[in-house]
């Protein structure tokens, strides 16, 4: 079978504009996708046996409109950016033209046979019912299969940006686009995704590239949106989800604090973004020169990286770290 790629094309403007993003509407199509195929996505399963309700009518609709593989309409994901809260993401969901929603429901409808495709035509002749039911579903199993657990989900998110922002610092843009997984590779100023079905080259023309990380979906490739007025944007799994990811912060310090001891687990928690020396001995209620022994004990075992900025020396997890912090 010949590989097929999706070739994001960067001009000096676009390098300097690559950025970071955090999108709670990709996370619930793929948190819908898991549940019509928990057997594709192992590491859910935890969460998906926990899940105390799960909206009938509401659901089924989602899942009409998102499938359980493959393209889901661009609709739905907006343009992420790192502060993007799912209130806003639903808010942008009510706004959306009647001819972007008609557009990407209409390759849906290519995408689906019988009373599905059906339903979806019908929600295409009438795009303002239309919107008005897809918000109202999107809202409804948002507050029942990811609100409960949203906590959870940032909490990894900001720390795969965190641990992507700093190996960009230190070995540059092309070396980080390189691990966001196997299927991407970035050489001459082009980011190559390999993709199962779709090839296409995208010129990103001055506007940058928005990479996002995704707890939900599958490990086992990546996921692009190519077509404006979206941002060319490319969606990766994020680091350091395991089965247990959607446990609560108690119960990451307490397996933490099980390994590292109290003060210290509170440390590598807090760390998820740079801390100096003195915001660390607040946070932990300790003197100054106590918190500065124990980030050298953890900066000695690696699980902490320490720089000096200006007169102050901050403090971030190392990538060792924030697989540990991943626990809960």
């Amino acid at each position: 079978m010949d590989r097929k790629f999706v070739e994001f094309r960067l001009g000096s403007s676009d390098i300097s504009a690559v950025r970071f993003g955090i999108s709670p509407g990709h996370e619930l199509v793929h948190a819908v996708r898991t549940i019509l195929r928990p057997q594709s996505a192992p590491l859910h399963w935890g969460w998906f046996r926990g899940l105390q309700s799960r909206p009938t009518e509401a659901f089924r609709l989602m899942a009409v409109i998102s499938g359980a593989e493959g393209y889901m309409p661009d609709f739905l994901t907006a343009t992420p950016s790192g502060d993007m809260t799912p209130q806003e993401e639903a808010e942008r969901l009510r706004e959306v033209p009647d001819e972007r929603l008609q557009f990407d429901l209409q390759k849906m409808v290519l995408r689906s046979t019988g009373a599905r495709q059906q339903e979806i035509r019908d929600l295409i002749a009438a795009p303002e019912h239309a919107r008005k039911v897809i918000v109202a579903a999107w809202q409804e199993v948002w507050d029942a299969l990811l609100a409960p657990v949203w906590p959870q989900m940032l909490r990894l998110l900001r720390a795969d940006i965190s641990v992507r922002a700093r190996r960009s610092s230190d070995t540059g843009l092309a070396e980080m686009a390189s691990t966001l997984h196997s299927t991407v590779a970035w050489a001459d100023e082009i980011v190559r995704v390999e993709m199962r079905r779709h090839e296409e080259v995208v010129d990103c023309g001055g506007t940058g590239l928005v990479l996002v990380p995704s707890v939900m979906m599958a490990t086992r490739g990546c996921a692009v949106l190519t077509e404006r007025p979206a941002q060319p944007t490319i969606f990766y799994p994020a680091h350091g989800v395991s089965e247990t990811w959607h446990r609560d912060g108690a119960d990451a310090l307490a397996a933490l604090t099980a390994l590292l001891g109290a003060t210290r687990a509170r440390l590598v928690l807090e760390l998820q973004q740079p801390l100096s020396t003195s915001e660390c001995a607040a946070l932990t209620d300790l003197a100054v020169s106590t918190a500065s022994h124990h980030l050298t004990v953890l900066r000695d075992a690696g699980l902490i990286d320490s720089r000096r900025n200006g007169v102050r020396v901050l403090h971030t997890r190392t990538p060792l770290g924030e697989a540990l912090a991943g626990v809960g």
